[in-house]
């Protein structure tokens, strides 16, 4: 799965900064503090946006910081999440690029836009967004942009660019869940079984199950023959997600050893 909106939010809460020069002329002390009130300006925003509550906050806070410094990357990556949680999908667009032209080594916002990308279909262009993030070895979430790039190389059916990111995810960062599940499945299509199971149980260790990995359990217990262990993934994903897409496929399953 993609790296969740809330996590990179507040990432970038917690990083937030600044970049660019402040128009000159002004004496040192107000530069000052005109540079912290537009951090200040971002931060409100980010928070306000966060919390979900009160975006027309959030868009009056980075609408001011944009006032103050009308290229600021920070502010336009805000707007650019909440255009986007908005619907407003070609404004979203534009502030992404905006922010990424204003900084292009801004990597949590390339990583973003890559994960919007994605979710428009347009997984070439979200491959090239995660493919740069995921290089810029100073970026501190990187292990999440490489993970995003498996996981959109598989949708392109790039297998072995697919695995190779999700490796490289894993040895930075050994317990990603969506790095663990989606090598799981990769492994499990490919019929490698054992080390589909090694991660799959790796996933299982420290993550609440869900859906994809309840059905890809039922799977892999069924070709090793532990009955007991398939019933249990099984009354777990009937009675956890008894509407999900993966119940109706071990519904089908059913009916078809039946």
């Amino acid at each position: 799965m993609f790296a969740k909106f809330s996590t990179l939010l507040l990432g970038l809460i917690l990083s937030v900064g600044l970049s660019g020069c402040v128009t000159t002329g002004i004496p040192p002390r107000q530069e000052v503090n005109l540079e912290k009130a537009l951090e200040t300006h971002v931060q409100l925003g980010l928070r306000y946006l966060q919390s979900g509550d009160n975006r027309e906050a959030a868009r009056h806070h980075f609408n001011k910081a944009l006032e103050l410094g009308k290229k600021n990357p920070l502010a336009h990556h805000g707007l650019a999440l909440l255009y986007q949680a908005d619907g407003e999908l070609k404004v979203a667009e534009s502030h992404f690029k905006s922010a990424l032209r204003y900084d292009d080594k801004f990597s949590m916002a390339r990583t973003n836009y890559g994960v919007f990308l994605y979710q428009q279909e347009r997984y070439e262009d979200a491959l090239e967004q995660f493919k740069k993030a995921s290089a810029d070895l100073t970026y501190n979430r990187r292990s999440y942009a490489l993970a995003n790039y498996g996981r959109t190389a598989a949708r392109l059916g790039k297998l072995e660019e697919a695995e190779a990111a999700y490796t490289r995810a894993l040895a930075l960062s050994a317990d990603l869940p969506q790095a663990l599940l989606e090598l799981a499945e990769l492994k499990f299509d490919a019929g490698d079984y054992v080390q589909a199971k090694h991660y799959l149980d790796r996933y299982s260790a420290n993550n609440r199950q869900i859906p994809q990995s309840l059905w890809l359990g039922i799977r892999l217990e069924k070709i090793f023959g532990n009955r007991d262990k398939e019933r249990s993934y099984a009354l777990a994903l009937k009675n956890l997600y008894p509407y999900s897409a993966e119940t109706l496929k071990y519904q089908q399953m059913m009916a078809n050893d039946g």
